[in-house]
């Protein structure tokens, strides 16, 4: 199937700003009033990364990328009405979320589950601004909580995957165990038991989403021990799955073997000569997410206090294309097609616990 583009259109265009002309250079008060006076009317929105960072070529990355597209569709860019900061470890979200407040912008997200917490306690403590968080529910007033239906983007991804296996052992790679890798590695099980009843799924966990050594480590013993499809959901860390995939192709052109990439369309990172390892990925629209709620804040309709949830029904997740040198890639896409429409229609319920 084809990957769908998720985005909004967006019409706005910002208003200038006027700075009034202070009077004497040697009366700050009037320095003072002239920046009080600016106009109010322009909109600033910034976020703060979790450890994985901005350029995760992941989940980071493309809730950047979502606000990078607001930006362009308002006249922003980076330090002009939109922008980021980066975690280098859990003791950063809190500084990062009230230095971002404190900075006038109108509206900040925490991207990630693990900024559940600090996002929490800075809502409380500046009642007046306004955050979103991305894969957590926080429940405050002044706080939009963003969810999504993992299950349903790995559940197809999990059809690819038992279709393509030759050997019928399969991987998966999780980041930090929570709800929300969980709901990937059920979803993904689901889908490779629906496709391929014979074939395995080996899971295992990093315990980090920064960590791509860890990750490299892991698929090796998989690749090593028959696993010819590989599934993470680890952030960062899947960088290590990509790297040993395409050490192992570049050794022996021949091998067969995949990996199936996570949150945005991965396939750039599948390179490897004349082929690409990368099946598909499990899209994730954070980007999406991250525009609807920016535009709705901008607009005076921020959802506080509500939980927004996207699924394959509101195109909110999906799967990338099926890559093009995989042999039976006719017999994938019917089966992708397939299901994607028995989901939608309500006739199948993708399961969102492992249990």
């Amino acid at each position: 199937m084809k990957k769908r583009k998720f985005g909004l259109a967006l019409s706005l265009v910002l208003a200038a700003g006027t700075v009034l002309s202070a009077c004497g250079s040697n009366d700050k008060g009037n320095d003072n009033a002239a920046e009080d006076d600016k106009e109010k009317d322009s909109f600033q929105v910034a976020m703060v990364t979790d450890v994985g960072g901005v350029d995760d070529k992941s989940f980071n990355q493309s809730a950047w990328e979502g606000l990078q597209a607001f930006g362009e569709d308002n006249g922003l860019s980076k330090g002009n009405g939109i922008d980021y900061l980066q975690s280098q470890s859990d003791a950063d979200y809190a500084t990062n979320l009230n230095s971002l407040t404190r900075q006038g912008n109108d509206l900040v997200f925490g991207i990630g589950f693990m900024m559940e917490g600090a996002i929490s306690e800075i809502a409380q403590q500046q009642t007046d601004a306004h955050f979103a968080i991305v894969d957590a529910v926080v429940d405050q007033p002044n706080v939009a909580s963003i969810t999504f239906k993992e299950q349903e983007a790995a559940f197809l991804a999990g059809i690819a995957a038992g279709k393509a296996t030759e050997s019928n052992k399969i991987g998966f790679i999780g980041g930090v165990e929570s709800e929300v890798i969980t709901r990937f590695q059920a979803g993904f099980e689901a889908g490779v038991k629906e496709a391929n009843p014979e074939a395995t799924v080996d899971v295992q966990y990093a315990g980090a989403f920064d960590k791509p050594e860890i990750g490299k480590t892991i698929a090796s013993k998989m690749y090593s021990s028959g696993a010819d499809v590989v599934f993470h959901a680890s952030g960062g860390t899947g960088a290590g799955l990509f790297s040993e995939a395409r050490d192992l192709k570049e050794k022996d052109p021949e091998k067969y073997i995949w990996a199936i990439g996570v949150d945005s369309d991965q396939s750039a990172e599948g390179a490897v000569g004349d082929h690409n390892i990368v099946l598909t990925s499990a899209l994730k629209g954070v980007s999406t997410a991250v525009q609807d709620i920016s535009t709705k804040a901008k607009e005076g309709n921020f959802p506080g206090g509500e939980t927004t949830v996207y699924g394959l029904k509101e195109d909110g997740v999906g799967l990338a294309a099926i890559n093009e040198e995989v042999e039976n890639k006719a017999e994938i896409d019917a089966a992708v097609e397939e299901w994607t429409a028995k989901i939608k229609n309500g006739e199948y319920t993708v399961p969102d616990t492992v249990e």
